[in-house]
């Protein structure tokens, strides 16, 4: 029989963080790099934990060269060939301790994941990423491949329960992806009523994760700096970012002008732009957005159209280094100045 769960769910929009007082003088002293040790892999990496997400508009190797810059991460997308991977690593070799390799759960995505690794040992980071991490496929798949690779790093997602982030790890998985339809263009929620509010899950599988000295991923629903601060006080040790990274100039995809708007596609991996383009055909439930690049607008706002939502997004979207300056600003002055505490907003 169905049963209604009564606890109270929050997202991110729903809190805010208390302030607090503090003992620094100033954000110049707040260290946001940090060092991890994973559970099953025993490798240790240092870093900003904030990763791109692997969606094939942002997930690019000309984004992970800008990111590895600021010592943060990239999850390159699965759609690069086994020669553009040989080709990246040739020509940026200090870049790879930042990346993973990005596959699905197919037999055709093992082997082809084997064969980038194969080629580019220095690359020691996997993403695992289904839409449905609940399978029973999924989880003896992360098994092979905790099998395979015993000495590298697995992400793997997604979900949003703590029961399914122990099963995981205790799979072999080292990082597990939390999140299930909070994307800004993702359509889960409205077109299977599948979800669960992103702090909530957060804070929960944070606790199962923790609990067995495994870590998480805030995947999806940051709209600003402030739910990414949000997130790490919730519990998450990453959190990654689609739709505030779309966009830039190293995005994947043309630049086009639309009533003397500058645009570039930015869509979900199981939309119909994304199948129509890597499988040939179509699983009608998704949409895409049309991002605009504006050069001096700091409002993010969507406006309706009748094929797509563009969506005006942070500052000068040409400077990807502006914008993930701005992401780091914001992140010091909440870590001067706030508490981890959360508190309704209404």
């Amino acid at each position: 029989m169905p049963r209604i769960d009564a606890d109270l769910k929050l997202d991110f929009k729903d809190v805010l963080l208390r302030p607090k007082r503090s003992s620094l003088k100033s954000r110049a002293e707040v260290d946001l790099e940090r060092t991890f040790t994973f559970r099953n892999s025993k490798q240790t990496y240092s870093g900003i934990p904030i990763i791109v997400a692997n969606m094939d508009t942002v997930g690019t190797f000309e984004m992970a060269v800008v990111m590895s810059q600021h010592s943060m991460f990239t999850a390159i997308h699965k759609h690069y060939t086994l020669d553009d991977w040989k080709l990246f690593a040739a020509n940026h070799p200090e870049c790879l301790q930042h990346v993973a390799v990005s596959s699905g759960s197919g037999k055709d995505d093992l082997e082809k994941m084997s064969n980038i690794l194969e080629a580019v040992p220095q690359v020691k980071f996997i993403c695992l990423d289904v839409a449905n991490g609940y399978s029973e496929h999924f989880v003896e798949f992360v098994k092979l491949v905790r099998s395979r690779f015993p000495e590298h790093t697995i992400m793997a997602g997604n979900v949003v329960t703590g029961e399914m982030v122990e099963e995981l790890i205790l799979s072999g998985a080292d990082i597990i992806k939390v999140g299930v339809g909070p994307g800004s263009v993702c359509t889960t929620r409205t077109k299977t009523g599948v979800g669960y509010p992103q702090l909530s899950a957060v804070i929960e599988c944070a606790d199962s994760a923790h609990g067995l000295k495994g870590h998480i991923i805030s995947d999806g629903g940051c709209t600003c700096p402030g739910d990414v601060a949000k997130a790490f006080g919730a519990g998450a040790d990453f959190v990654m970012l689609g739709g505030m990274f779309s966009g830039h100039t190293e995005c994947a995809g043309e630049v086009i002008e639309r009533n003397g708007q500058k645009l570039k596609l930015f869509y979900g991996m199981s939309s119909e732009t994304a199948m129509k383009k890597h499988s040939g055909g179509v699983a009608e439930y998704s949409r895409s957005l049309l991002v605009i690049c504006c050069k001096h607008s700091s409002v993010y706002m969507s406006v309706p159209d009748s094929e797509s939502v563009p969506i005006f997004l942070p500052g000068n979207r040409k400077f990807i280094h502006k914008f993930i300056c701005i992401i780091l600003f914001r992140l010091c002055i909440e870590a001067v100045s706030y508490d981890i505490c959360l508190f309704l907003t209404s």
